[in-house]
């Protein structure tokens, strides 16, 4: 029996699944839907959202899907969001904080944040901040961080922590995706000397997987990768999804766990637990990340 067939039925619990319309959140919401859970699929793009909600519906017809707007480089886009669901739920069983932006050229938002630092990192950490009162209250409750192997190569710029004085893609993306992981850890850390022992926080990779995060890398580069080495080192975004599904759903799974694939270098294969760096664990730095973080967000909680 496989992994998706092992995991637990969902009946009667809520997931919130950001950036489910594409790739691995889209794979992601479809199986929680199979499982029986009502998926909320915040989005940015309503039209992608409904197109995604068609598909997954064409597969399973009672499937209990939900689309609430979101866009994780606002943070008002954030605040609306909570509120909006907020004002329709009382639990939240798992939140994913799956969406994410790879590599683009130099994009400050509208809140005068680099783009990936704020898409795939501070979003996340004011929409959990924002909903953990409900998810604190949800028995047996989880909040999944999604990292990457590139948080290998990460590190935390606090002297230029949206690169101001120098942008490099790939350096701006290690940082975002080591935040992420180092965030999913300290959450876990402040939970439990909070008491709050119903509500975990755990983390997954992918692995490498030819989503639409791809779509900023040079064309013909990822020509020649899909049909070179890509088939050796990649795999599908459903198989991407299994270490998020099981760092949100799976049973035996504890606070901290961080899943990934567990082929060669973490890039593809069987899910399982994954490797992190002694800097994604380091809790001096995650202490000043999350502290400058309530800053930047506006919103200090645990």
């Amino acid at each position: 029996m496989g992994l998706i067939e092992e995991l637990p039925l969902q009946n009667g619990r809520i997931i919130i699944v950001t950036g489910a319309n594409t790739g691995l959140g889209f794979e992601t919401a479809l199986v929680l839907a199979k499982k029986g859970a009502k998926v909320i699929m915040a989005c940015r793009n309503a039209i992608k959202a409904n197109k995604a909600i068609d598909r997954i519906k064409k597969e399973i017809p009672i499937a209990d899907l939900e689309f609430i707007q979101i866009d994780l480089s606002s943070l008002e886009s954030v605040r609306s969001f909570a509120k909006e669901f907020q004002s329709k739920y009382d639990r939240l069983d798992v939140l994913i904080n799956n969406a994410g932006v790879m590599m683009p050229p130099y994009t400050k938002t509208k809140d005068g944040f680099e783009l990936q630092f704020e898409a795939n990192h501070l979003g996340h950490f004011l929409l959990t901040g924002l909903l953990l009162d409900t998810i604190v209250n949800t028995p047996d409750s989880r909040v999944v961080s999604l990292s990457s192997i590139a948080h290998k190569n990460g590190k935390i710029n606090f002297d230029d922590l949206q690169s101001e004085k120098k942008y490099s893609a790939s350096e701006a993306y290690g940082q975002s995706k080591l935040a992420c992981l180092m965030f999913a850890y300290e959450l876990q850390r402040r939970l439990e000397r909070k008491g709050y022992n119903n509500t975990i926080s755990t983390a997954a990779h992918p692995g490498v997987s030819p989503t639409e995060l791809s779509r900023h890398m040079p064309k013909l580069l990822f020509v020649i990768l899909k049909y070179t080495v890509g088939p050796f080192l990649t795999h599908a975004p459903s198989e991407g999804a299994k270490p998020t599904l099981m760092a949100a759903v799976a049973n035996g799974v504890k606070g901290g766990d961080y899943f990934g694939p567990t082929g060669f270098n973490e890039m593809k294969g069987k899910p399982g637990i994954a490797s992190s760096t002694d800097l994604s664990k380091d809790e001096t730095v995650a202490k000043r990340l999350w502290e400058v973080s309530e800053e930047l967000s506006g919103l200090k909680f645990l």
